[in-house]
Order: C-alpha cells, then structure tokens, then sequence
C-alpha cells in the first residue's frame, strides 16, 4: 500500500511539474522551432523530461528507506541520471561542444558501473560467463549507447515515453511471472513518471522532452537492465530484447549513414520511425505501432527468455529479426530524395 501512494504521488507530480514547466517554457520563448531536419511541423515548448528527472530522482531516497532498493542501484541511478540530466538541461538552453557532452556521458556510465561492481556474469547459450575487464569496457559502452540513442530516437510525439513506459511495465511483469522481485520496484517508479508527462506529450504532444529527458532515461533504462542481470543473467538479455525498437533502428540507422560516409554527428531524419511517421503522415500511428510491436511481440519474447524457453542470443535473434526487416523496409539510414 505503501508503494502504491508513492507510485501515484510521482505521476500526479510529474504530471503537474510537465504543466508548469510547459508554461515556464512558453513564457521563455524555449521552443523547438520546425526545420529540415525536424519531424515536426509546430512550435513546440522542449524540455519537459525535467519532471521525470525530478520526480523519480526525488523518489529514490524513499524507495531506498523502504527497502525496496539496494545502496548499489540507488547510488548508480541517482549519481549518474543527475549528471546525464544536467548535461542534457545544459545541452536544451545552449551548446554543449559533442566532446565534452560524451566525456561527460563517460564519467556518469564509469560511475554506475563502479557501484554496480562492473558487469554482472552473462548467460551465453545456457553457460553463465564473466567477461572480466572486457565486459566492464562493453557495459560503459552500452550504457553511454543507450543514452545516446534515446536522444537519436526521441523525435515523434509520444515515441520515446511510450516506450520507456512499455519497457519498465514489460520488464515488471516478466520479474513477477519468473519470480525475481528485488529489481522491480524501481522499475514501477520510474513507468508513473514517465506516465505522468506522457499525458503531456501524447500525440499531438503539447511539449517535448528535451536532452535532459531522453539522456536521462536511456540511462536509467540501461542501468536497471544492468542491475536485473544481478539478479538473474537471462534477465538483460529480457531487457534488450523489450528496447529492441530503440536499440535495432539508432544501431542500423547508424551504421548506414556510417557507410554512406555521411556525417553521424549532424541532425537528421533518416530513422525507421522518421520515415514511418512521413509514410503515415501520423505520430500517433508509428508511435501506437511501437506500442504494439513492444506488447504483441517483444514482451513474449523476452519472457520466454526469461523462463529459460529459449537462450538469451536466441531470444533477441528471434526477436530482433523482424524489426531489422522494418528498419530496411523503411530504409533507415538512406538519404533522404528530395
């Protein structure tokens, strides 16, 4: 009972805290102005992921002193989502140079890991293996990846929120059928502040997210898929396998303008999902699709994993496969004709 006053005191908070910070957006004139490159066609006030910052990082401390969170997790989230969130607050109100936004999306996935006690052992085709210092290396990239690729992906109303929200009620259900309770409570707080200001920014979205928002959560998301893999090794392959919309259009999108010779750091709209949402001439079409593929498809797959159905790789080949079809279909990565 406990729980469930704090879960629905951080949506009504963060609901209200995506309210006025639309309206302090507004009377600041910080608004996302439609260009080229945008997918949007409006002015819109940015920077509303602050409330999910805010609310579930002031949560924290009373999940912990409930118990329902262990020292590691909470010092991981909280050390690094702040710094993430205020490189990203930075970055929203002016320029932060590409170097010194990743030298700081460095330090805040080394400091998770350090409390994290580096990479837990991994299920690999039913052996469990500690990769040592080189899985330490690939954790601080995956998790500097993550954040990155949740600011790449967060361009269409609703997308980035449903997501995160599909992702942790996914991850909660699959921890309560295979029986693993510890990592699921921070799994909840952070869905009710992600709910809280998708209500805001459910299509058509009356304001964005912003770098503080989407840095933040694709953090967040990637240190609780790392802590779950403490508890049970199939369970980060669980986790991949439910940000595999994410995971599979940023990696594709990336790897084929790489290939084009095209300059990555430079905005575009060459994603699946940018170019889904032109197709359709709809957010709330490819962001309800995303939904979809997350529930119908992405959830089984990553709960079989889960229950030990089929092996972690296998699980995210499986699960995987159809979306890389998607991400070619809509010819993520190519340019755009004029």
């Amino acid at each position: 009972m406990i729980f469930a006053g704090l879960l629905t005191l951080v949506f009504l908070l963060s609901w209200a805290l995506t309210l006025g910070l639309r309206h302090y957006a507004l009377s600041k004139r910080l608004m996302d102005i439609p260009n080229e490159r945008s997918s949007h066609t409006v002015a819109t006030p940015r920077g509303g992921g602050v409330a999910i910052v805010a609310t579930f990082l002031l949560a924290l401390p009373v999940l912990y002193g409930l118990e329902l969170l262990d020292l590691a997790t909470f010092c991981a989230l909280s050390g690094s989502g702040l710094l993430v969130a205020i490189i990203g607050f930075a970055d929203d109100h002016g320029h932060i140079a590409a170097r010194w936004r990743l030298l700081g999306h460095f330090c805040a996935a080394i400091w998770a890991l350090c409390w994290l006690d580096g990479l837990a052992p991994v299920a690999v085709f039913g052996s469990v293996v500690d990769f040592g210092w080189i899985g330490n290396l690939l954790a601080v990239v995956y998790l500097v990846w993550m954040l990155n690729l949740y600011n790449f992906m967060d361009g269409i109303d609703g997308l980035a929120s449903a997501e995160a929200l599909c992702a942790c009620l996914g991850s909660a259900l699959i921890y309560m059928i295979s029986g693993h309770a510890e990592p699921l409570w921070g799994a909840l707080l952070l869905s009710g502040a992600v709910a809280g200001f998708l209500c805001w920014n459910y299509p058509p979205a009356r304001i964005f997210m912003g770098d503080a928002g989407s840095g933040f959560l694709g953090m967040a998301l990637g240190i609780l898929s790392l802590g779950a893999a403490i508890v049970a090794p199939d369970l980060l392959w669980s986790w991949v396998i439910l940000l595999g919309v994410f995971v599979v259009d940023s990696t594709w999108t990336l790897c084929r303008r790489l290939l084009n010779g095209d300059k990555v750091y430079q905005a575009h709209r060459s994603h699946a999902y940018q170019y889904a949402s032109r197709h359709f001439q709809s957010h709330k079409t490819v962001t309800l699709a995303v939904v979809a593929i997350n529930l119908l498809w992405l959830l089984p797959c990553a709960l079989l994993v889960a229950l030990g159905v089929v092996s972690g790789i296998t699980g995210l080949i499986i699960a995987y496969a159809p979306l890389l079809w998607l991400a070619a279909k809509f010819g993520a990565g190519t340019r755009e004709t004029a």
